[in-house]
């Protein structure tokens, strides 16, 4: 049987960027076969490789995954010698992915109008906190900044306290989704529709996390609502909400449709709530959702979650537990679906990260390395692909090129 085909497998995706945006959209191309060279200045490398909880020498544990299945080479772009090479790079690449502050690239004569030049079919995507024209262009944009200005921590928290984060840097990773999607609409463009020339694909932080907002904006616009955050709960929706367990964990429960609030109450003991006047309709639920909450809570209090899970399971109630990492590490289902994948790596002898999304039937992406040390494929890179011989690296290396 033959192995496997990886569907991006002979894209050539070059890498200039740091931290987040960038690195998290080419580390997803790479999941699926791209080749990926990621470009660092000399000497220090991405930030990335600091990050985190975990740090051995240039190696964080972030940066393990972050930087996975990537070749990584160290370039100056500030030297007119390395703006040289980086165009050499560019011609042989099929996508750009680059997240600077917008004009830097234009600074160092590597606009998309300067790098089509050398390579018509080059797609470049671009991801700043405010996109690459408009008033706010030139303002620093960092996710925590996208995710205020988009209106997620707006509707994010209790309407008591200040809107908190997320939790996790949730702004840069859907401006990456939005990357990946770009580069892979204008790649689709380019060769299945037989255009042959590659286009700018220009993603800002805020519009990313602006287009998950759901139907926030026309609310607004025709009848003046503005969401505000309303905690755990969705307003009028019941019951939809997070209810405390016995042995002091939290449950997730969604029985807002006629049906499964039928489903439910008859796992408390109490069936006749379904056609109490207060509960027996949608509407009716959602004006009488807090005390339906509390009716909900009292039973949940007297179960354990194990218990509970194993009922509302049963009974075909969506009930889900809030899991730490703790919980996930050691749950059968994301063994199964080979989402905790360990990985050998150099220095940490091997790491367990995350799984690839979305799995294929046919084309299923593959984990092949950790993420590299600084500048381990500089030779590969710059021998193979661009015909240098040893000492023209040698000498660039000493003139601190790369």
């Amino acid at each position: 049987m033959k192995d496997p085909v990886i569907p991006l497998e002979g894209v050539r995706v070059l890498e200039m960027g740091t931290l987040i945006a960038g690195p998290f959209c080419t580390r997803l191309l790479a999941d699926y076969g791209a080749c990926v060279i990621k470009v660092e200045p000399p000497g220090t490398g991405d930030p990335m490789r600091q990050w985190g909880v975990g740090v051995r020498e240039d190696r964080s544990l972030w940066w393990t995954v972050q930087s996975r299945n990537k070749k990584c080479v160290t370039l100056d772009l500030r030297k007119p010698k390395g703006q040289e090479i980086a165009r050499a790079l560019a011609a042989k690449c099929d996508v750009l992915v680059e997240n600077f502050r917008p004009g830097t690239m234009e600074k160092w004569g590597l606009s998309y109008e300067e790098l089509k030049k050398v390579n018509p079919g080059l797609i470049m995507v671009r991801i700043s906190g405010f996109g690459q024209y408009g008033p706010y262009r030139d303002k620093a944009g960092f996710g925590s900044v996208a995710e205020a200005m988009g209106g997620l921590r707006y509707v994010t928290g209790y309407p008591e306290l200040p809107p908190p984060r997320i939790g996790i840097s949730i702004g840069d990773a859907l401006a990456s989704l939005f990357g990946v999607i770009g580069a892979l609409n204008a790649l689709y463009y380019r060769d299945a529709a037989g255009v042959g020339v590659g286009q700018c694909v220009d993603v800002a932080l805020y519009e990313a996390v602006f287009a998950l907002m759901e139907s926030a904006l026309p609310d607004y616009d025709k009848t003046g609502y503005v969401r505000e955050r309303t905690g755990t709960i969705l307003p009028k929706i019941a019951p939809s909400n997070t209810y405390p367990t016995r042995d002091g964990k939290w449950i997730v429960m969604g029985a807002n449709a006629d049906g499964v609030f039928r489903r439910l109450v008859s796992c408390m003991g109490r069936p006749e709530l379904a056609d109490d006047e207060r509960f027996y309709s949608h509407l009716a639920r959602g004006e009488n959702q807090a005390l339906l909450d509390d009716m909900i809570a009292q039973w949940t209090r007297q179960h354990d979650m194990q218990e509970l899970i194993l009922i509302l399971d049963e009974a075909g109630v969506p009930a889900g537990p809030i899991y730490s990492i703790a919980d996930i590490a050691k749950d059968p289902h994301y063994q199964a679906r080979e989402m905790i994948q360990e990985v050998y790596d150099r220095m940490w002898e091997t790491v367990k990260m995350p799984g690839i999304v979305p799995k294929f039937s046919l084309t299923p992406g593959v984990i092949k390395w950790s993420g590299p040390g600084l500048g381990e494929h500089n030779d590969e890179i710059y021998r193979q692909l661009l015909n240098m011989d040893r000492k023209q690296i040698e000498s660039l290396r000493q003139e601190g090129v790369i």
